[in-house]
């Protein structure tokens, strides 16, 4: 099966291709010759998610999925949110993101987090959306190099390490993107003719 994965994010397409391998075929933006950014102007996880599939379904009658994925932090109203890749500013570095959710919780003890991501799939003309969560906590400082975004700073509950430390492997069994593809997968098994 050959699934369209709306994204121009790099990371995100390789971590995904990673996690899905040998189940389903991957076709990125470029090999589409997609090369618009496609708008995420939605003010929920599910509302971008939907935006950027149905933008990929609508202008190339592909079977697609896209995904949003949003940090929640517990001490600051569930922030960033939505807003997590541009949430030091519109230039989308992860850098100054993280830096200032550091020193939003510089004086603060409560630092529970979750990631959350919502994948939208556009199939045959029908939408579909599943969810995946992992808890932690955001640790004091940076720690680790491998991963993206906010890897260095989030530890999954239940270790010791940060995303970032523990690498591709492992992140990919337990992430969040990692829990909602799982469902992405388990449906696509159901349809699909034995």
């Amino acid at each position: 099966m050959k699934l369209v994965f709306a994204t121009n994010n790099p990371h995100k397409l390789q971590e995904v291709s990673s996690i899905l391998k040998g189940k389903v075929d991957i076709i990125s933006l470029d090999d589409v010759h997609c090369h618009e950014e496609i708008p995420e102007t939605a003010d929920t996880l599910e509302g971008n998610a939907l935006l950027k599939a149905d933008y990929i379904h609508k202008h190339y009658h592909l079977n697609c999925f896209a995904d949003d994925t949003g940090l929640e932090i517990e001490a600051l109203n569930n922030e960033p949110g939505v807003y997590s890749a541009r949430y030091a500013g519109a230039e989308k570095n992860p850098e100054a993101n993280m830096l200032k959710v550091l020193q939003q919780l510089k004086n603060q003890s409560n630092r529970k987090a979750r990631f959350r991501t919502v994948i939208a799939l556009i199939m045959d003309g029908k939408t579909y959306l599943f969810e995946g969560i992992i808890n932690g906590t955001i640790t004091k400082d940076k720690q680790g190099n491998a991963g993206f975004g906010y890897d260095p700073i989030f530890m999954p509950e239940g270790y010791e390490h940060t995303f970032a430390e523990l690498g591709e492997e492992v992140k990919n069994k337990i992430s969040h993107r990692s829990i909602a593809i799982k469902k992405l997968c388990e449906f696509l098994n159901s349809i699909q003719p034995r």
